[in-house]
């Protein structure tokens, strides 16, 4: 007897055994969850986000034991006249508010300084500086107290306008707004959800139990998160991916399980028993879910390959969803089938038994707007391939111009108050917009040196136009301005920073070309010069530089590796090299044309208010290298579902014109499904507030709409009908089945077996007890 895959096995014990299997995934799941809760969540450090010359610079301030920290501006106007001017302040009410909140916060735990108010130009708005303890990366979660008393300051005095902002305030704001956004997106998505399914089954058991394997796996991928932090710490955006790619792998794997077993209980008639049938499916929908999430999971490990702390949580969060996915589709999934089976068989039994028909599940063939649409590459592939490449090439072409920016405060949205408050402390106080720290090491017996290197390059700095002079003293010694100390030293005196202001906003060219002229002019020509000297720059726009360069450097290896990955799998799945070099050209085409729409859409201003976002003029640093690895994964998903299907029919005897046809028309109401619910989940991202979001939204929702209508439906089949027997190489299976048809039809004198036979997947049971008489499967087979 042949031996049948684990796939089959599995779903065999579950389908035999549905209600251990229901409550073991019951159990796995709470296990997951309560496992997560238990372990807590391990948070990223700011030792984790350190990247390139910045990285190390901040390194180099910690261990001299004067780590970078947030400031945040509590402003102070007239509560008289308009936002944009405000009027005159009056002095005794101002002096009076700045006493308060300077009492207030410097009661706090998590103030370290509150510095002396800074008036602006026209001296209609004051600012109070206020240090926060700790590090940039935490001092997000010590902001509401300082938030709390600016809020009891304003209420105390009337007639003042008392705000705060900063970078603290504003990561808190972003925060706050990213999960009010997720809440959003699933309040849409689960709706357009709930009535694509029912669409496509016609009922509503069947559409809960999609939903339900997804929900539940979402929720053991969330507790198995909590514990892979300890490992690979979290950095908040984990849970953002297990929700995107959870909902729509869960419902994807589900969609194509549930399509193969109403095919196979179409073609049986009732004839077989519902275990019978949910084993049958295994043996090729089940197949192709392992096969699709194996690809997924390897390809997102090239995330890894980045080094960057942020990719290692997407890429913990996407591996684990799409695992824990797969496993439900195969294990829970058939026994929740047979449930629902035997039930029905249970009704079709009473109508039986009072003489009543019973109506047998009729697959419904695709309509007429799917035959037009594979009109083309049926009748005419060559043209409509050359035609579909160049269109895919089109689309791909914006990419070339691509231009990566870090996304910063600026880009930010302003319905968070810190970024309103941020914009009236730039109209005030242009300065402070950027920050650079210089970061300088060296012997303790060189701080004099070092401090009057520090000053010469204060003053080059500030006599350059990129920059903006915060104030102080020209000699060095004492520089410092309202704010405190521009120039500050450890007390060992072996680590000195120095902060320089730039009045450009962050993802700039004027704001780069500071940086430039920075590390690269007036740092060599200043403390450069002195022997024994270790410097560094650092701040939100050398993060930014250092991170794209960072990413710049990877992603040869990145890219590469994925290639090789997406081959091999292909190679793996349906042996055929053929196959795995149209597998990874399909996929550049899929992901090229992607990226160009995001490049047309987001680097340039004409969709900001369409799409409400301020434009970079480039694209987020680190959503064209996630969405190259996400979307090669799921762009398997179809390329699987489909050719499975095409490679099934051709294993069957059936020529490869015709396994084409019939495959890529079989599979169209379920490509077409997973497409409208992946479409849906992705697309309401394109209306949260979060910049990266947006453009990963977009780009996810346009190439799984090119892959399952331009891809699959006409270059794909347009290729393998060009290709023809050539597609299946180097393997012989396809021949071999060939020769095997045409000896059966020569020794039976006819065209072969009656299409009435049901014939099972080669790897489903040989024998099955006859419906409604039999619900299990024989015993000892």
């Amino acid at each position: 007897m042949r031996r049948r895959s684990v796939t089959v096995r599995v779903a065999r014990w579950s389908a035999l055994h549905p209600g251990r299997a229901v409550i073991g995934w019951l159990v796995f799941v709470v296990l997951c969850l309560g496992g997560g809760i238990a372990a807590g969540m391990n948070s990223a450090t700011a030792e984790d986000f350190r990247v390139g010359e910045a990285g190390r610079a901040e390194a180099l301030a910690t261990e001299g034991g004067i780590p970078l920290r947030s400031t945040e501006h509590v402003l102070i106007r007239d509560a008289s006249g308009s936002v944009s001017k405000p009027g005159p302040l009056d002095e005794a009410a101002a002096d009076a508010a700045v006493k308060d909140i300077t009492a207030r916060m410097r009661a706090l735990p998590e103030v370290a300084s509150v510095k002396a108010p800074v008036a602006s130009a026209d001296g209609r708005v004051l600012r109070v500086p206020v240090e926060l303890t700790g590090t940039e990366q935490d001092d997000q979660k010590r902001v509401p107290p300082l938030q709390e008393q600016t809020a009891e300051a304003a209420k105390a005095h009337p007639g003042l306008v008392i705000e705060e902002t900063g970078d603290a305030s504003v990561s808190k704001g972003v925060d706050d707004q990213r999960n009010k956004d997720l809440k959003l997106s699933e309040a849409i998505t689960l709706p357009v959800t709930l009535i694509t399914l029912a669409v496509v089954f016609g009922s509503v058991v069947m559409v809960g139990v999609p939903l339900l394997l997804a929900v539940t796996s979402i929720m053991a991928t969330m507790g198995l998160a909590m514990v892979a932090s300890h490992l690979l710490p979290d950095t908040g955006v984990g849970m953002s991916m297990i929700l995107l790619i959870g909902m729509a792998v869960g419902v994807d794997y589900t969609l194509f399980y549930l399509k193969r077993e109403r095919e196979e209980r179409a073609r049986a008639g009732g004839r077989l028993t519902s275990e019978a049938l949910v084993e049958a499916a295994a043996a090729t929908a089940g197949r192709a879910i392992v096969v699709s999430g194996l690809a997924v999971i390897v390809s997102t490990t090239a995330l890894f390959l980045a080094r960057d702390v942020i990719f290692d949580s997407l890429a913990t969060g996407t591996i684990l969803v799409v695992a824990v996915a797969m496993v439900s589709s195969v294990t829970v999934l058939p026994a929740l089938l047979v449930k629902l089976g035997r039930r029905a068989e249970r009704r079709a039994a009473k109508r039986i038994a009072r003489g009543k028909p019973v109506r047998t599940y009729g697959e419904k063939k695709p309509g007429r707007a799917w035959n037009l649409l594979l009109a083309p590459a049926r009748k005419r592939p060559a043209l409509t391939l050359g035609l579909s490449v160049l269109v895919m090439l089109g689309l791909a072409l914006p990419a070339l111009d691509m231009n990566l920016k870090n996304p910063a405060r600026d880009s930010f949205s302003r319905d968070i108050p810190a970024m309103r408050g941020y914009d009236r402390l730039l109209e005030a106080f242009p300065e402070q917009r950027v920050r650079h720290v210089v970061v300088v090491r060296a012997e303790a017996s060189r701080a004099g040196d070092v401090r009057e290197a520090l000053g010469a390059l204060e003053r080059r700095a500030g006599a350059d136009p990129l920059f903006a002079r915060a104030g102080g003293g020209p000699d060095g010694t004492e520089n410092g301005s309202a704010d405190g100390p521009l120039l500050r030293s450890s007390e060992d005196r072996r680590t000195t920073t120095l902060e320089l202001n730039v009045p450009h906003p962050t993802y700039s060219k004027k704001a780069e070309d500071s940086l430039e002229r920075l590390r690269h002019t007036y740092l060599p020509a200043t403390v450069g010069k002195l022997p024994g000297v270790e410097t560094a720059v650092t701040g939100e726009v050398p993060r930014g530089v250092d991170y794209v360069g960072h990413q710049n450097d990877k992603l040869p290896l990145v890219l590469g590796f994925l290639l090789l990955m997406t081959f091999v799998m292909t190679v793996f799945a349906f042996r055929s090299v053929v196959l795995g070099l149209l597998g990874v050209v399909l996929n550049l085409l899929s992901v090229g044309s992607a990226l160009g729409v995001l490049v047309l859409v987001f680097q340039g201003d004409w969709a900001e208010e369409l799409l409400s976002f301020v434009s970079l003029g480039g694209i987020s640093s680190r959503v064209p290298l996630f969405l190259f690895v996400i979307l090669f994964g799921l762009s398997m998903d179809y390329q699987v579902f489909v050719v499975s299907r095409i490679r099934e029919a051709a294993l069957d005897g059936v020529p490869t014109r015709r396994a084409v046809i019939d495959g890529i028309t079989s599979s169209a109401k379920v490509v077409t499904s997973a497409a409208i619910v992946m479409v849906t989940v992705f697309a309401s991202f394109v209306m949260l507030h979060i910049l990266e979001m947006k453009q990963m939204g977009l780009v996810l929702a346009v190439a799984v709409l090119l892959d399952a209508f331009v891809i699959r439906v006409m270059i794909l089949p347009a290729a393998l009908l060009l290709l023809g027997r050539a597609a299946w190489w180097p393997s012989k299976a396809i021949r071999r089945a060939e020769a095997r048809v045409a000896e059966a039809r020569r020794v039976q004198g006819g065209p072969g077996h009656p299409e009435a036979a049901y014939t099972p997947h080669p790897q489903a049971p040989e024998a099955y007890a006859p419906h409604p008489e039999g619900r299990r499967i024989a015993q000892g087979r």
